[in-house]
């Protein structure tokens, strides 16, 4: 999720297990445009919530920063509020990968 321009090199953050779907629809279906969540953002709010890990652990397990650990997870678990609040389908892809389909 590297913007470009200055600052730190672009490090892969590190996922143990890549989701079982790609797309999850609410029904009814109120809002027909999709909600991206990225993998990294997934498998923070995996490791997170069901895992029950702390941010620190989190950050570990994925190999980065506790600080990139807590905004993949603020940015994931809103997307899926988001998601269920709107009745929008959730989709989980790379980044762009949305944009492509």
């Amino acid at each position: 999720m590297h913007q470009g321009g200055p600052g730190r090199p672009h490090s892969y953050l590190f996922i143990e297990e890549m989701p079982k779907f790609k797309i999850f629809t609410p029904r009814p279906m109120l809002g027909k445009e999709p909600v991206e969540l990225l993998y990294p953002e997934f498998e923070a709010v995996r490791l997170s919530d069901l895992e029950k890990l702390t941010q620190e652990e989190v950050a570990a397990r994925m190999k980065t920063s506790r600080g990139t650990a807590w905004r993949l997870l603020e940015s994931g678990r809103e997307k899926i509020a988001r998601a269920i609040v709107e009745s929008r389908p959730l989709v989980i892809a790379q980044e762009g990968e949305l944009d492509k389909a």
